[in-house]
């Protein structure tokens, strides 16, 4: 493994921010609260408009709106991805040439989904995008919600563009991100896409993470992914596990639902959630609050 080749968009925990609704509208002033709160608690990105945010059901004017606020209102204390993906290339196109312009420091590109595409429709899915754009493209493999897997044979490709230079990889299968690893460690660098496997994915040559955790824990997830570059990996695992079962009630329910429950219970914003997606269960709500308790998050 030789000297990354590429620029770094961000090291560390980058938030994958939810999106604030009030009334059926996006919660502007509450989303200016929240990006405060996380730079102030130590956050190294914001990424907004993603799944965590709700991107599926913002019309395209409040998807452009989120990114360009977010951009504004960040004003360069951190970088901003803006998740500009879609199964419509050309859609994906228009809204990621928006985000560029309007000063995103990446697009976050998650795969086509509901399509099915071959890898070369992959591939050249992909690289139309990262044609058109002026910053740096994060690829976004999540197959457990697009139903779609990025293989080595594609990664291989798209790692040949000089603006494709990063990926959050939320497979799951280590064993798959490790072969990305020892092949392409010099020209994708990787993002673990999930909670709880940030030091796995860390101890594989990757530079951070794409977290939920830090919606309500930006200090923590940060140090998670600092104490492993400091050299303290026993440090970095500790705090992993200790976190490991609030990590995994925010995902007791679909994402971003506990998130946005968590977030309200902090008094960070209100709890409202668009369908399909719906508020949690009176269950699952009592055993995050018990964690939000335990772990100090609220009283």
């Amino acid at each position: 493994m030789g000297k990354f080749n590429k620029e770094v968009v961000f090291r560390g925990a980058g938030t994958a921010l939810i999106t604030p609704m009030r009334n059926g509208a996006v919660d502007y002033e509450d989303f200016g609260r929240l990006i405060d709160s996380q730079i102030n608690g130590g956050i190294d990105a914001l990424v907004v408009a993603g799944t965590t945010g709700e991107a599926a059901t913002l019309t395209d004017e409040e998807h452009r709106e989120v990114i360009k606020f977010a951009v504004e209102k960040t004003a360069g204390r951190v970088p901003v991805v803006a998740g500009t993906g879609s199964n419509d290339t050309a859609y994906a196109d228009d809204l990621s040439e928006y985000a560029s312009d309007v000063g995103a420091d990446a697009v976050l590109l998650v795969t086509p989904y509901y399509n099915k595409t071959s890898p070369e429709g992959l591939v050249r899915h992909f690289m139309s995008t990262a044609d058109k754009v002026k910053c740096p493209v994060i690829l976004y493999n999540v197959p457990s919600r697009t139903g779609i897997n990025i293989p080595l044979s594609v990664y291989r490709e798209l790692a040949k563009h000089e603006r494709i230079v990063a990926a959050k990889e939320a497979s799951g299968n280590i064993s798959a991100i490790a072969e990305i690893a020892a092949e392409l460690s010099d020209d994708l660098a990787l993002y673990s896409g999930n909670d709880d496997q940030i030091v796995p994915i860390l101890s594989l040559g990757g530079i951070g993470v794409i977290s939920v955790l830090s919606n309500v824990m930006p200090r923590e997830t940060h140090d998670i992914c600092y104490k492993f570059f400091e050299g303290d990996a026993a440090g970095a695992r500790d705090l992993q596990l200790r976190l490991l079962d609030l990590i995994n009630c925010l995902f007791i329910e679909t994402n971003p639902i506990p998130a946005k429950e968590a977030c309200a219970m902090m008094g960070l914003c209100s709890n409202e959630i668009r369908l399909p997606l719906c508020r949690m269960e009176d269950g699952h709500r009592e055993k995050l609050a018990a964690l939000m308790r335990a772990h100090g998050l609220i009283r």
